[in-house]
């Protein structure tokens, strides 16, 4: 008995005279298929993704902010039925935030190049900061702004801790849409944000720990304090480089 025949669906069998066996074309191939469709993935016509976009093309784009306000609910909500607490639930947002401050990162400093600048006039290469109060005038003077068109309305120094900063928000975003219940007065939807800033940090090679807290005002009812607490190495560090003349 013979095994079962290796020979493709689209050639057809012929027995020459001799017994010799010859295959031909069959008059109906078999389709060929469509890689895009055996990965799920869909390419437009121009066969160009996400990634083939200038990264200037959205610089001055602007998302509105109910768009913002729904996607934000959403993460939220979704954070919330995954927990069983306040801390959770902030921690949660945090991890969240933390992915995007490190994608942020790049894009600042391209964007900082004259390369990724849109003015021809830029000469100097743009570095990753080397020292603490460079990377804080970075997050205050230009994340703050490419994420909500504004700088942050304040930079303090711990009085009583030296390596500890706080970044000041009088009206931070993702706290104006949010209801918070009575009984979860103490929760910060401005985790989210303190995330971004702890992946900038983070992918800058400045560890920290990044909190947010609410530290209302009659004024200022969703004024948010958020609490950078650098590692004890990244501070060592900074004092060989003050040492160095390092700016």
């Amino acid at each position: 008995m013979s095994g079962p025949s290796n020979v493709p669906p689209s050639f057809s069998d012929r027995v020459s005279g001799n017994g010799a066996q010859q295959l031909i074309p069959s008059r109906h191939p078999v389709p060929t298929q469509n890689p895009s469709s055996s990965t799920g993935l869909r390419l437009p016509s121009n066969k160009k993704t996400i990634y083939d976009r200038n990264l200037n093309r959205s610089r001055n784009a602007e998302l509105g902010r109910a768009s913002f306000a729904f996607l934000f609910m959403e993460m939220v909500i979704y954070a919330q039925n995954r927990v069983k607490g306040i801390q959770e639930l902030e921690k949660r947002l945090n991890e969240q935030g933390h992915p995007l401050g490190l994608k942020l990162l790049d894009l600042l400093l391209y964007r900082s190049t004259p390369a990724g600048s849109s003015s021809s006039s830029s000469s100097a290469q743009a570095t990753r900061p080397l020292r603490v109060l460079p990377l804080l005038t970075l997050l205050t003077t230009k994340l703050y702004p490419l994420l909500f068109s504004r700088p942050a309305d304040s930079l303090e120094q711990s009085t009583t801790n030296p390596g500890e900063y706080m970044i000041i928000d009088n009206t931070p975003l993702t706290n104006q849409f949010i209801s918070v219940p009575k009984d979860m007065s103490q929760l910060s939807c401005a985790a989210f944000v303190a995330g971004i800033i702890e992946g900038v940090c983070d992918g800058a090679g400045f560890e920290s720990r990044v909190s947010s807290h609410n530290h209302a005002t009659d004024v200022w009812p969703n004024r948010t304090v958020f609490l950078v607490k650098f590692e004890d190495h990244v501070l060592e560090r900074e004092r060989e480089l003050e040492r160095a003349g390092i700016k």
